[in-house]
């Protein structure tokens, strides 16, 4: 068998070809599902009856009373303790701003910077005791979000498109 030389081509168009395109997008199907998922999970807190109560059946007062004992941080779930409901709005719409920070790519290292925080917070305390670990989502969701701490969101995003229209600016004013 003989080798040929081989050439990369573009149905773009763009440099490098179809595999640096695949590299340019690689991370978009991470973000949009890391981004829905938190804008479910944000919606689904706010609009959940029970959930924003302090005490009652599927509040998060009682979820966090249950696991305190199991935590790796029973420090972090007393200081949720203190003002459950007020902890659950905070949880909500931490979720809902990362979500939409992350689906947007707005702030996207920022954004994706609060949903890897918050689901460390989750991982130590109310997935901690997931027995074997792999059975807790939230270790997971923390290991999903770390590639969009470091990348950020360079294609079809705000920050891209801000970061571009700042390059225009200056090659019109320095061109």
């Amino acid at each position: 068998m003989t080798h040929g030389m081989r050439t990369e081509t573009s149905s773009t168009g763009g440099a490098g070809g179809w595999r640096a395109d695949a590299t340019r997008y690689a991370l978009l199907p991470l973000r949009i599902f890391l981004g829905v998922t938190f804008v479910y999970a944000g919606l689904d807190k706010l609009t959940d009856g029970a959930f924003l109560k302090d005490s009652g059946a599927g509040s998060v007062g009682d979820m966090m009373r249950t696991v305190r004992d199991s935590s790796a941080i029973p420090a972090l779930v007393d200081l949720a303790l203190k003002n459950p409901s007020g902890f659950g709005y905070a949880i909500a719409f931490g979720e809902l701003a990362v979500g939409i920070g992350t689906l947007v790519g707005l702030l996207a290292r920022l954004a994706a910077l609060g949903g890897a925080l918050i689901s460390l917070s989750l991982w130590l305390t109310v997935s901690w005791a997931s027995d074997p670990y792999y059975y807790g989502n939230d270790l997971a969701y923390l290991m999903a979000w770390l590639p969009l701490v470091l990348a950020g969101a360079p294609v079809l995003s705000l920050d891209a498109a801000l970061r571009a229209r700042r390059r225009r600016r200056r090659a019109a004013h320095y061109g």
